[in-house]
């Protein structure tokens, strides 16, 4: 039972990092910080941060990581590059609503990649404990009321969302499916090393139209942020999470970003505790209970 706390305590602190990603992303865009820039700097200055402490390791074991390249280099172009690009394009199309609510199916798209690929089957309890999620999910984000859900016009960046569901749904399931012979820091460490490839011509783009980064304490507090806690903090704790509880137990937790997030509004925007918010949560917190149940 221990290993499972362990790894609930990292899911908990993997989603909550991500979900103040999303209150620093608003500050970002307050202080005209154009993202796929901040997306660059960030997984660059990452990668500078790692490297005294993973060389060693690459050095040593650079015959089996030519081995497992393509899959590595695959995992780290789904996430590092892929994922957070398309976020930031898919926003550019549709409301934080949608995009909240297309997040919400990753759970279930690792359900079905899980059982596809032969690594976990889901019990009744993981189904019964998703519905649940979704629900809490749901009553977040639409204030309790079922219109604001049923009259949400989805559009091409909806679309691209699905994108960001299947791209980190089919990474956590990989994680599970191959047990890579790398410790967390050195495995971030190559997929950042490739994802940096990806990400210089989008960096690039946005120099050619005159998108600059302001160099101010502003910037250097938001960069700061995001290469600390949503990058390296989150993605080792997911990471260890999935190896020690597997894909299917571990995505459920992603349902606890719109809950943190609402969480963090009324912290530091000042915005009011609502009773949908405590129903919300803990139809959440349920769905993840149940999620986490062993059939007998």
């Amino acid at each position: 039972m221990s290993k499972n706390y362990t790894a609930y305590t990292f899911l908990v602190l993997a989603t909550l990092f991500w979900s103040g990603n999303f209150i620093v992303g608003k500050f970002a865009t307050l202080f005209e910080i154009p993202p796929l820039s901040l997306n660059f700097y960030r997984w660059v200055m990452v990668w500078f941060i790692l490297i005294p402490f993973t060389f060693k390791e690459i050095f040593h074991k650079k015959n089996y990581i030519k081995e497992n390249w393509l899959l590595i280099s695959f995992m780290g172009i789904i996430t590092i590059s892929t994922f957070n690009s398309v976020v930031y394009f898919a926003l550019n199309y549709t409301q934080v609503i949608n995009a909240v609510l297309m997040l919400a199916g990753i759970p279930a798209a690792v359900m079905i990649l899980s059982s596809i690929m032969k690594i976990e089957r889901a019990n009744i309890f993981q189904l019964v404990g998703l519905i649940l999620s979704i629900i809490g999910v749901g009553t977040i984000i639409s204030n309790a009321d079922i219109q604001k859900i049923l009259s949400l016009n989805f559009n091409k960046g909806d679309l691209w969302m699905l994108v960001c569901v299947l791209s980190w749904s089919l990474y956590s399931t990989l994680l599970k499916k191959k047990k890579f012979e790398l410790s967390q820091f050195t495995f971030i460490q190559l997929m950042v090393t490739v994802g940096i490839i990806f990400l210089i011509p989008q960096y690039f783009y946005e120099q050619s139209v005159g998108l600059e980064i302001p160099i101010n304490k502003f910037f250097i507090a938001i960069l700061l942020y995001v290469v600390i806690f949503p990058a390296i903090a989150a993605y080792y704790c997911w990471q260890k999470a999935i190896e020690i509880i597997g894909p299917n137990r571990s995505a459920i937790f992603v349902q606890l970003m719109p809950l943190f997030s609402a969480l963090m509004a009324i912290l530091i925007f000042k915005e009011k505790f609502q009773l949908y918010h405590f129903i919300g949560g803990s139809f959440i917190v349920k769905g993840i209970y149940l999620s986490n149940r062993k059939t007998q």
